[in-house]
């Protein structure tokens, strides 16, 4: 059975048996989805309205972390209708009565919503339903997951990209209703996440530590402090190897306690890794 998309017509005037069926819409479900049904987890046995609702609630602080658990959509069997309780197998309309559990239905995932705007998709590839409509983005074979197509001739690919937890929340970044963002070096994480970094000044990939914007307003300003803080003769001809984070360039430079600079790409995003055993402790009490 393929996923399903029923829109309410807004040129004729709907029928008694279709305005029973969109009866209650919008007026039920949760934080995560608008529908008329709540799931029953076959793996506690309890109602949820979501999935989700279940995850945050059986992944609770307080719950044991051996009692914890998730719930994978394509387990969920029953679905209990919201406006008459009754439990039955998965199915969009419900079979006493008769309302619509969900203007948008898949039947692959066991997902109901009645909020349509979001143009819901299933992606067979990635094997769960996605928002922003089928026509804008397309499914990266190597990267295993979807992407806007705007990304399609300039991402870099990394092998399954999104199959990982955020480097700062820890969520599952796969199936997150959250926004997501592919950086410059084709790692994955969520759009929210990135703007907390920048909020601390923090504007390279937390897993390579590749700048993921232009940094080059960063890099004079480095240029002129290093320029303004003069070394002591004993260190003027110190020479140390660096790794680029940019652009994974090895190089021997000049040693300088501000920062060291990338010969090849100009970036400041830089580390030491030989060379000088004097500590920098040591070194900025010269200085000061």
């Amino acid at each position: 059975m393929e996923c399903t998309l029923n829109k309410q017509m807004t040129t004729l005037p709907l029928s008694d048996d279709e305005s029973f069926m969109e009866m209650g819409a919008g007026n039920y479900g949760c934080a995560h989805y608008r529908r008329r049904c709540k799931v029953r987890a076959p793996c506690c046995d309890e109602i949820f309205d979501c999935r989700h609702c279940h995850n945050d609630s059986k992944n609770a602080l307080d719950v044991d972390p051996l009692r914890r658990h998730d719930l994978p959509r394509h387990d969920v069997k029953r679905v209990i209708c919201s406006l008459c309780n009754t439990e039955q197998d998965v199915q969009q309309t419900c079979i006493k009565c008769g309302v619509c559990m969900g203007k948008y239905f898949c039947s692959k995932c066991n997902f109901f919503d009645d909020d349509v705007s979001k143009n819901q998709y299933h992606c067979d590839k990635c094997g769960i339903c996605r928002t922003g409509g089928e026509e804008n983005f397309f499914h990266c074979d190597t990267c295993e997951c979807c992407y806007s197509t705007s990304l399609k001739e300039s991402h870099t690919c990394i092998e399954r990209a999104m199959h990982h937890n955020c480097p700062v929340c820890f969520e599952y970044v796969f199936d997150t209703t959250k926004n997501v963002i592919s950086l410059p070096c084709g790692h994955t994480m969520h759009l929210e996440c990135v703007l907390q970094m920048e909020g601390y000044f923090q504007y390279s990939c937390p897993l390579c530590s590749r700048s993921y914007c232009d940094m080059s307003s960063i890099w004079e300003q480095l240029d002129q402090e290093v320029a303004s803080t003069p070394m002591p003769e004993m260190y003027q001809n110190k020479m140390v190897w660096i790794l680029c984070n940019d652009c994974a360039v090895m190089s021997e430079v000049n040693f300088h306690i501000v920062a060291l600079k990338c010969p090849s790409c100009k970036s400041y995003n830089t580390k030491q890794i030989r060379g000088g055993n004097t500590s920098y402790a040591n070194i900025t009490e010269m200085v000061s």
